[in-house]
């Protein structure tokens, strides 16, 4: 038996010297990934040095890396009071604050960091990041050339300044600049399709069947090759359009923790919420202003969630006028805005922008309502699993495209696009030369966007013009680069380029609609069609011959051409498009009949009416409320 009193004792591990070197190892550990480690050993180094800027810093990326946001923000706070001069301490701070919806105060850290640091990359990136998503696009613009400077090929900068550039409409400087970053890295993320899409911008096809081929291999592929709007531009499959949206909600936007958790609200009126950057002069203003107008506040509360710029227009002030709420949260962060949106128990939540310029789709991500809905801005699926529902018609998703959505599709009557409401079209109709018009033959009209314009479409548009005398086409660009290609395109295929007239810019969209007047046949895009284009066409009297493809946007204007009560005029295939197209310039006698059936149409049809239109809405939304509250939805808006 072992006499306790004379047994050695155990011995303990010696006490680490809390110096530099254990410092340097705590640093060595996190580099290698071992956070958990390394993370154990700041705490106690910094329980001996507690401002010591290294031990702060490197503790606080561990921290914001698992969104431990508080306890981070509070170290932040400490170091930088402690060690001001020590420039990566003011840009986690930065981070942090960015990331907790404080823009202001991080822009301002972002500035400390670089007035230490003037060369500081990772600082003047994500200031960059922040400028740009606070719409200060010229000062985000400045911060990333900085970086070009210090680094030209420093990927993020120059796929930053790129898209800085497509906003700025200096299109020939950015795709200068995809092209280079394509060149450094052909796999950058959705650098084929953000090439594409600029490229069509500026009606510019070069090498467009092979580019339009490598892009369609890629998506289907699940790759990250083209963003889905981009990408609705050059492909006619909507299953296709599935796989890039679902490969493109994958990347940016994981699933998060929902706000609302199954809590049922017991409110007097259904609340329900438009989120949408374009509450203001846009095409969705001038669709939604109608319908924002005629909801029944007796029954619904109505909510403006406004991410988009105060323009001051006209448009915008009846839009401040129509809602119970308006929330303009150009500035706030998109989680802010879902705990807003949250604390507001919306019942429904519809998101009126889905991929489009300026969306916050992450707001959605969050759940902040029991029924989220697509709706109107975007032609497609998002993808999302937090989306319940795509608002549609039979026309635009066939009951037969369900399978390539997924989100479950609800169906309007008629077509699921307004005609903008509330607007009187000039009594005035102008004059020919005062459109730039010659005095006699057929106008042919598409006044869609240039990016839409494709060769397969243009090629037609060109045979019309030799098959019809005297005949012009009559286009919209305001881009004079967009001008100079289409010209140069019209004289490779034997078209004199004054044949080619573009309309100017004039500044009441009433007036705009009244030059619809002067022309005879309105000529629709494909495989993306004119939306908010062709309805205003419609409502101004005149004619749209369209080709229905196989997605969601190519079949928005025979949509509207069914709902308008002419939809021969919407074709099934190319060579009947262009053979009805010929038809009718050929025959003003049957071209006029089809405008005075429009005319008739403009005192029924619920296309015209927003407040029939309205009604249609609203029971969706009533029938959506009470699934989410009952677990029952009226059969017919489905399937």
């Amino acid at each position: 038996m072992t006499d306790t009193l004379t047994a050695p004792l155990p011995t303990e591990a010696p006490a680490p010297v809390l110096d530099q070197q254990y410092l340097i190892e705590a640093v060595t550990l996190q580099g290698q990934g071992q956070d958990e480690e390394a993370e154990r050993r700041f705490r106690r180094f910094l329980m001996a040095q507690p401002n010591d800027p290294v031990a702060l810093y490197s503790l606080c990326v561990i921290l914001l890396k698992r969104r431990a946001m508080a306890e981070a923000l509070a170290h932040l706070a400490h170091g930088t009071q402690v060690a001001p001069h020590f420039a990566p301490l003011w840009a986690a701070y930065a981070s942090a604050l960015h990331a907790a919806g404080q823009r202001d105060a991080a822009l301002a850290a972002y500035d400390q960091a670089l007035a230490l640091k003037p060369d500081y990359i990772e600082a003047l990136i994500n200031s960059g990041t922040l400028l740009r998503e606070s719409h200060q696009h010229m000062a985000a613009l400045e911060r990333f050339n900085r970086v070009l400077a210090i680094n030209p090929d420093y990927e993020t900068a120059l796929g930053n300044c790129a898209i800085l550039l497509t906003e700025f409409k200096r299109s020939e400087q950015a795709i200068g600049m995809f092209q280079r970053l394509l060149h450094i890295n052909p796999n950058y993320d959705y650098g084929l399709g953000l090439l594409s899409y600029e490229r069509m911008h500026i009606c510019d096809w070069t090498d467009f069947d092979t580019l339009v081929q490598s892009i369609t291999d890629g998506v289907r592929a699940s790759q990250r090759v083209c963003k889905s709007l981009g990408f609705m531009a050059i492909n006619d499959q909507a299953a296709d359009h599935l796989l890039c949206a679902r490969t493109f909600a994958a990347h940016k936007f994981p699933p998060t923790t929902p706000l609302w958790t199954g809590e049922r609200y017991r409110h007097d009126r259904i609340r329900i919420a438009y989120v949408s950057p374009d509450l203001r002069e846009h095409p969705v203003g001038h669709l939604m202003a109608g319908i924002f107008e005629q909801h029944d506040k007796r029954r619904f509360e109505t909510i403006a969630i406004s991410l988009g710029i105060d323009d001051q227009s006209r448009l915008r002030e009846r839009m401040l006028r129509s809602f119970d709420h308006f929330l303009d949260a150009r500035l706030m962060g998109s989680a802010d805005i879902a705990r807003r949106m949250r604390e507001m128990e919306v019942d429904i939540a519809i998101d009126l922008a889905g991929y489009t310029s300026d969306s916050r789709t992450d707001v959605f991500s969050h759940r902040p309502a029991p029924v989220q809905v697509n709706y109107l801005g975007y032609p497609g699926t998002l993808g999302l699993d937090c989306i319940d529902y795509l608002i549609a018609d039979r026309h635009v998703i066939p009951p037969a495209h369900q399978a390539y959505y997924d989100e479950k599709v609800v169906y309007l009557p008629d077509s699921y696009l307004p005609a903008a409401g509330g607007i009187q079209i000039a009594e005035r109709t102008p004059t020919r030369a005062e459109c730039g018009l010659p005095d006699e033959g057929v106008v042919f009209c598409s006044f869609n966007h240039d990016y839409k314009i494709a060769p397969h479409m243009f090629t037609v548009w060109m045979r019309l013009l030799r098959e019809v005398p005297g005949s012009v086409l009559w286009l919209m660009s305001r881009n004079e680069v967009s001008q100079r290609n289409l010209r140069a395109h019209a004289q490779a295929q034997g078209v004199a380029p004054e044949r080619l007239v573009f309309a100017q810019r004039v500044p009441r969209v009433e007036d705009h609609l009244a030059r619809y007047r002067q022309a005879d046949l309105f000529l629709d895009t494909h495989p993306y069609n004119a939306h908010t284009t062709a309805a205003d066409a419609l409502m101004a009297g005149l004619p749209v011959v369209t080709y229905m493809g196989q997605s969601f946007p190519s079949r928005v204007a025979g949509s509207l051409l069914h709902t308008a009560g002419l939809p021969e005029l919407a074709t099934a295939s190319l060579a009947d498009y262009e053979a009805l197209a010929l038809a009718l310039a050929r025959d003003p006698a049957r071209r006029q009949t089809l405008k005075d059936r429009l005319a008739a149409q403009r005192q029924q049809a619920s296309l015209f009416d927003s407040a029939t239109f309205c009604r249609q809405l609203e029971t969706i939304y009533t029938a959506l409320w009470r699934q989410a509250q009952l677990g029952t939805v009226r059969d017919e808006l489905g399937a």
